[in-house]
C-alpha cells in the first residue's frame, strides 16, 4: 500500500518535469482499458504540485492527472489572464475549483498587432466564473480567461477527437 502511494506521489510530482523533457514526437500513452481499476490522484497532492511549481511568464501551471491518446486531464492554475486560444480537434471541460474571473467563449479571435499584446475575442459571450461552475468549450471554439480577481484553479478535461 505504501509503495503504491509513493509511486503515485512520484508520478504526480515528476510528471510535469518529465513532460517538459519528453521529445515532441513522443506519443501519449494509451487510455486505461475498460474494466481497469481507474486512476486516483488525491486533491491535496495535485494542488501541492501546483503550489510547488514556479509560475512561468504565461502565468499558467498544470498538474497532470492523466495524459493519454484519448484525453488529457490536468488541474490548471492561472495567476493572470491569458490570450484567446482555440484548440483544433479538442473539446474541453473546465470545472472551477477555486478563484473567480471573467471567461469569454465563442466569437472570433483577434490576433494582437502590438508586440507583447495578447489575442482577444470579438463578439464572444462573457461570463463570470466561480467555484463549482462548469464550462464546456467545443473544439475550435475560442476561449479566453480575460480577467482574474485572484489566481483561478480548474480541472481541465480535454477530449482528443479522432483523426478524420
Amino acid at each position: 500500500m505504501m509503495k503504491t502511494v509513493l509511486a503515485v506521489s512520484l508520478v504526480v510530482i515528476f510528471s510535469p518535469v518529465l513532460a517538459a523533457q519528453a521529445p515532441r514526437e513522443a506519443q501519449p500513452a494509451p487510455a486505461a482499458p475498460a474494466g481497469s481499476a481507474g486512476i486516483f490522484k488525491p486533491s491535496a497532492e495535485l494542488l501541492a504540485v501546483l503550489k510547488a511549481m514556479p509560475v512561468p511568464a504565461s502565468g499558467m501551471t498544470a498538474s497532470p492527472v492523466a495524459l493519454t491518446d484519448q484525453y488529457r486531464i490536468n488541474i490548471v492554475r492561472r495567476v493572470k489572464g491569458a490570450g484567446a486560444i482555440a484548440h483544433p480537434g479538442n473539446t474541453e471541460v473546465h470545472y472551477i475549483i477555486e478563484g473567480t474571473g471573467t471567461l469569454v467563449t465563442g466569437g472570433t479571435i483577434l490576433r494582437a498587432t502590438n508586440a507583447g499584446a495578447l489575442a482577444e475575442i470579438k463578439d464572444g459571450v462573457t461570463r463570470r466564473v466561480a467555484p463549482g461552475d462548469v464550462v464546456v468549450v467545443p473544439e475550435n471554439s475560442p476561449h479566453w480567461y480575460k480577467d482574474l480577481d485572484a489566481p483561478i484553479t480548474y480541472l481541465e478535461v480535454r477530449f482528443v477527437a479522432p483523426a478524420k
